[in-house]
């Protein structure tokens, strides 16, 4: 496409995941508006913090909207006052009205973590994770009503490595997807028409229950992005011990070098410089992703070799869309 005619765009996206493809908006096409989940507060202080694809679309000196609801009709009556060619979407956490699918003149595409129909909905990257899949994707569609039902125009293609973790994943696929989005907008709208998905291939890919973050098997691996996912060597620590490094060594891979500090209830965290690990009676995990209640935390008992075996493991039923 030459400059002349560059696309008014808008993108929606809101995690680091969607990083990478709101700079390849920027770079071929005229971006006019960023629009992202509201800040949320996090960490211990519970502050306020701004999606990653707000920090990096103020760095590009792009404006910035956080509408707290898409289906009041607000948000669309902004964006048509825009009058953008194309809308594109990647991992913005809610799904969208027809209201907003309808506004932009080329329709609204989606940049999907799955070889899609496989892998529809909020979490594609741990599921293929946790089901052993031996490649995965990123594929380009256009949207519709239905959760990633929409006709695909153009997919990339990776091998998952039998040790790589859902984090490890995430990052590969975040720069696949800038790159192929980048790709198909230097020739959009001139590209060849989506093809339809096949429904009778579809899997679904809904978010993880909090319970999920300690599965075994793959599950030992696919959650390290957000919690260790291993066990702790040996007897868990009684409350007096102090000053021991940390032995998490599972197969997630995470290893922290760090001392361990007391904490209450006799929890353990790392005290390394950005390490989340966290350990209590013989778990550990990031405090973003513990288990329900501390009690579980800690009084949860040791599994049986069955489960560390990785028997009896299946994916849930869909509880949740994005």
């Amino acid at each position: 496409m030459s400059g002349s005619s560059r696309l008014r765009a808008v993108f929606m996206g809101s995690p680091d995941f969607a990083v990478p493809s709101l700079e390849a908006v920027a770079r071929t096409c005229e971006l006019v508006l960023a629009v992202t989940q509201p800040d949320k507060p996090a960490g211990r202080g519970r502050k306020l913090m701004p999606p990653a694809v707000k920090e990096a679309a103020l760095r590009l000196g792009v404006p910035v909207s956080q509408p707290v609801k898409v289906r009041d009709g607000t948000l669309a009556a902004q964006l048509q006052a825009l009058t953008p060619d194309v809308i594109v979407v990647t991992a913005y956490g809610r799904i969208l009205p027809r209201a907003i699918l309808e506004v932009p003149r080329h329709g609204c595409i989606n940049v999907h973590a799955s070889l899609l129909p496989r892998w529809r909905g909020a979490a594609p990257i741990q599921r293929a994770v946790l089901a052993g899949d031996r490649e995965t994707g990123v594929a380009i569609m256009q949207m519709e009503e239905g959760l990633d039902t929409g006709p695909v125009f153009r997919a990339a293609r990776t091998p998952i490595d039998p040790e790589e973790t859902s984090g490890e994943l995430f990052l590969r696929l975040a720069t696949l997807g800038g790159d192929l989005l980048a790709a198909f907008l230097g020739e959009f709208p001139d590209v060849p028409p989506p093809t339809p998905q096949d429904p009778s291939l579809a899997t679904l890919a809904p978010i993880l229950r909090k319970e999920e973050g300690w599965s075994i098997g793959h599950g030992l691996r696919d959650m390290s992005s957000t919690t260790c996912a291993g066990w702790t060597r040996g007897r868990p620590r009684s409350r007096g011990a102090r000053g021991r490094r940390s032995s998490c060594t599972g197969p997630g891979r995470h290893r922290c070098p760090g001392p361990r500090a007391r904490t209450p209830a006799r929890s353990w965290r790392s005290t390394a410089p950005g390490c989340t690990w966290r350990a209590a009676k013989g778990w550990c995990g990031s405090p973003r992703s513990r288990p329900p209640a501390p009690s579980a935390c800690q009084r949860r008992p040791t599994p049986p070799a069955s489960l560390l075996k990785g028997e009896g493991f299946s994916t849930p039923p869909r509880s949740e869309t994005e």
